[in-house]
C-alpha cells in the first residue's frame, strides 16, 4: 500500500515526531480494519515514513472447506492452495490487503480522519511549546497586520498575536518586520493554542534588561519592581547585594549604552533606573528624580506621603503628563502629594503664577508701581498699596488674601 501519492502531505508535517507518525498512522488504518472487517486482531500493520509506505498484511488459519466460520479470520484449505500449493490445514496464511480494496469513499474517509489527527496533535504540541514559556522574551516575523492585533509567526510557522492594548502606541510595523515582545499569555481556544505577546508588559522590560544588563542576567543585580506608562516613562528600582557593583551604573552603562538599545526598542520610553532601599523616606525620594525634595512626611499605616518642594521643582516631580508622580507611588507603594515649600524664606512667587485666580489688568496696575511677585505685595499695608494704586481697598485686600494662602 503506497502512501507516496495518497498520503504524500503528511509526511513532512512539523513538530511531529516519526514514532508518533507511525502510532497515528497504524490508528486510523486499525480503525478502517475494524470498520471493514470487524476486528483488526490478525492484521500486521507495517508503516515506512521515509519511503511513504504502509502495508497491511491479513493472517487467517487454514480449515477445511466446509468448516470456515470466521470468514475474516479462517481461510478454506481450496483457497489457500491456490496461494501456495504445498499449505496444509493448520498453517497461517498472510496475505496483503491493497488499499485500493477498501474503496474510493473509504480512502477519502481515511485522509479526512488522519488529516484531523494531525492538526490536532500538532496544536497540541504548539500548546505545550509555549505554554511553559509563558514570560520569556519572544521574537519574531511580522505576518499580518491588522487594526486591532498583528499576526506573528515564528520559526516554525506558528502563530501568535500582539493585540492593539498590548502594543506600545507609537509601534508601527509592516508584514515581514522583525518584533520583540514577551509570551504573555497561553490559552487553548475551541481546540486551538491561542499565544498573547506583550510590549507594554513591565516583564517585557525586565527581560530586555537581563537581555542588555549581563549582571541582571547574572543574578548580580535584581530587579526589585517595575512601573511603566509604555512609551512615555518607566522606573525601574533595582539592587545589588555586592558592595563592588554599581547597580544603576551598570544598568545604564558608559554612556548610556546600555540602556540606549532598550529606549529605542521601547520607542523612546524614558527609563529612570532607581536604587532601591528599605528606607521609605529615602526611597520616596529617589523616586521622585529629577526633582529634588526639601522635605517629606510619610504615614506608613496609611501609605501616605507628603513631599515638599521648592516652586521651580513642583513640576519636575509631578512631570508630564503627571508621569513621574504617578509611577513614583506605583514604585514605592505610597500615595504622594506635592506641596510648595511653605517655610518663610521659600522663594518668591512670580504674580503672574496667580493669573488664574486674579485678573490680568490687576496685575498689570501692581507691576507698575514695582510689585512683580507675591512678597512684594505683601511686605506692603493695605492702605499704601491703595495710596500707589488706582485699585479700590476691597479689590487689594481679596488679592493679600490670595495670595496669604499660597503661604499658609
Amino acid at each position: 500500500m503506497n502512501l507516496v501519492e495518497s498520503f504524500a502531505e503528511f509526511k513532512e508535517f512539523k513538530s511531529i515526531d516519526r514514532a508518533t507518525m507511525m502510532r497515528i498512522l497504524e490508528d486510523v488504518f486499525r480503525s478502517m480494519l475494524q470498520k471493514k472487517y470487524d476486528s483488526d486482531e490478525n492484521f500486521d500493520i507495517i508503516v515506512n515514513i521515509d519511503k511513504g509506505d504502509l502495508e497491511v498484511w491479513r493472517n487467517r488459519i487454514i480449515v477445511d472447506d466446509d468448516k470456515v466460520i470466521d470468514e475474516n479470520k479462517e481461510i478454506p484449505l481450496s483457497e489457500a492452495t491456490r496461494i501456495e500449493p504445498d499449505f496444509e490445514v493448520g498453517e497461517e496464511v498472510s496475505e496483503e490487503v491493497k488499499l485500493l480494496d477498501f474503496g474510493r469513499r473509504a480512502i477519502l474517509s481515511v485522509k479526512q480522519h488522519l488529516t484531523a489527527r494531525i492538526l490536532e496533535l500538532e496544536k497540541e504540541n504548539v500548546f505545550k511549546k509555549y505554554k511553559d514559556r509563558v514570560g520569556e522574551l519572544f521574537t519574531g516575523e511580522v505576518y499580518q497586520v491588522w487594526k486591532k492585533e498583528i499576526l506573528v509567526i515564528d520559526e516554525e510557522g506558528n502563530e501568535l498575536v500582539l493585540p492593539r492594548i498590548e502594543q506600545i502606541p507609537s509601534d508601527f510595523y509592516r508584514k515581514g518586520d522583525t518584533l520583540r515582545a514577551v509570551i504573555l499569555q497561553v490559552d487553548m481556544k475551541n481546540n486551538s493554542p491561542q499565544i498573547t505577546l506583550s510590549r507594554t508588559s513591565p516583564v517585557f522590560l525586565e527581560r530586555l534588561f537581563e537581555s542588555e544588563v549581563p549582571e541582571v542576567y547574572d543574578g548580580l543585580i535584581t530587579i526589585k519592581n517595575i512601573v511603566r506608562v509604555p512609551g512615555e516613562r518607566a522606573k525601574v528600582a533595582v539592587e545589588s547585594y555586592d558592595d563592588r557593583i554599581d547597580p544603576v551604573g551598570a544598568c545604564v552603562g558608559m554612556k548610556g549604552s546600555r540602556i540606549h538599545g532598550i529606549v529605542r526598542e521601547l520607542r523612546n520610553e524614558n527609563i529612570d533606573v532607581i536604587n532601591f532601599t528599605n528606607n521609605p523616606n529615602l526611597f520616596i525620594t529617589r523616586a521622585l528624580s529629577p526633582a529634588k525634595i526639601s522635605s517629606l512626611t510619610i504615614n506608613n499605616e496609611t501609605k501616605k506621603a507628603d513631599v515638599y518642594l521648592k516652586p521651580d521643582q513642583v513640576s519636575l516631580a509631578i512631570g508630564k503628563g503627571g508621569y513621574n508622580i504617578k509611577l513614583a507611588g506605583k514604585l514605592t507603594g505610597f500615595e504622594i502629594d506635592v506641596y510648595r515649600e511653605t517655610d518663610t524664606e521659600m522663594d518668591d512667587v512670580d504674580l503672574d503664577e496667580f493669573s488664574d485666580e486674579i485678573d490680568q489688568w490687576i496685575i498689570d496696575q501692581f507691576k507698575q508701581i514695582g510689585c512683580d511677585t507675591a512678597r512684594s505685595i505683601l511686605e506692603l499695608d493695605v492702605d499704601e498699596l491703595e495710596k500707589r494704586t488706582d485699585l479700590e481697598i476691597e479689590t487689594i485686600r481679596e488679592v493679600v488674601k490670595i495670595l496669604k494662602a499660597e503661604f499658609e
